[in-house]
């Protein structure tokens, strides 16, 4: 049994993000709690914790990308356990949230699938959800729980301010995208541009033309995720067409769906910046990619979580 700051607290990894969840338990000074993911023959899962945890804080580690579902499941079903196991609080660490681009209906007879899954959450048995930048902020509102949506920002702009590089310009990949790629901007102290573009169908990007200076320009492309990597490459492609010096791109979530990691590669991008809300394999690594770890700021907010302490100050 961990006692941390007085209070009994252990923390689990499940299968999606193992080692972000141990670097987060380093952080802290504590030991990572077992938990047995197990599988009927038909796909069931089970699972099993060989520990106790009645009155513990509880912090389980989850990121629910690909595959979506499984991750999904098995969260669900280890918040019931947990729940049925007596924990004092459920606290679901979930740093990618898988179906967060299904917010609202945005044409008639489609589901919005982030709040289901926000139900699903509650009425498995958490206590408070913890995320990293939710790709729509509304979703906040989906949920009756207390949930915190820390932000990767001071992460990245902090990496990018160390480079030293002269003639910035932080460049959103379409309109959406705008404010987020402002707040990087005004971190940075530079200016933006705007990708204009038409999406022809899902994940295929065509991009239209450039909003704002970026001639001679050292250009930093920021979104919230990499999927497909099509936005990304086309955006690349249009910046050096357009006179770029270079073009660097960064995301929160590297999902890097299909052969993102071929489009990347071929694209003119020098370096692609994320963090590890989401554990690559091997076969994702590839010259160019920088991942940087986001365990400090989620172990801060753990600590500040158990203590009581306001989480603010983490997000400048």
């Amino acid at each position: 049994m961990a006692v941390f700051h007085g209070s009994k607290v252990k923390i689990f990894a499940l299968s999606s993000n193992k080692k972000l969840a141990k670097d987060i338990a380093d952080y802290m000074g504590i030991p990572l709690s077992i938990s047995e993911v197990t599988r009927f023959a038909d796909g069931e899962i089970n699972i099993n914790i060989p520990e106790t945890v009645r009155g513990h804080k509880v912090f389980v580690i989850q990121s629910t990308n690909s595959p979506v579902n499984e991750h999904i499941m098995e969260l669900l079903i280890m918040i019931d356990a947990l729940k049925r196991a007596s924990a004092r609080e459920i606290n679901v660490v979930i740093p990618y949230y898988g179906y967060s681009r299904q917010d609202r209906k945005a044409k008639a007879r489609q589901p919005i699938s982030a709040k289901l899954i926000a139900d699903l959450l509650q009425v498995s048995g958490a206590t408070r959800v913890i995320c990293m930048d939710l790709h729509a902020a509304q979703i906040q509102g989906f949920f009756d729980i207390p949930i915190d949506n820390f932000r990767s920002l001071p992460i990245i702009a902090r990496y990018m301010k160390q480079k030293n590089l002269s003639d910035l310009v932080v460049v959103s990949p379409d309109h959406g995208g705008v404010a987020r790629a402002r707040t990087l901007a005004d971190a940075l102290s530079t200016p933006i541009a705007i990708i204009d573009k038409t999406r022809p169908e899902p994940n295929v990007a065509e991009v239209m033309n450039i909003i704002g200076q970026v001639k001679g320009k050292n250009c930093i492309l920021f979104d919230d995720m990499i999927d497909t990597a099509g936005s990304m490459a086309a955006a690349s492609k249009a910046l050096k067409e357009a006179g770029a010096k270079e073009v660097y791109a960064c995301c929160t979530h590297p999902l890097f769906s299909g052969d993102a990691i071929k489009k990347l590669q071929e694209a003119p991008i020098k370096e692609v910046v994320c963090t590890d809300t989401i554990e690559l394999s091997e076969d994702k690594h590839f010259p160019k990619l920088v991942q940087l770890s986001i365990a400090e700021l989620i172990g801060q907010g753990i600590i500040n979580i158990i203590d009581d302490q306001a989480l603010s100050s983490l997000f400048q």
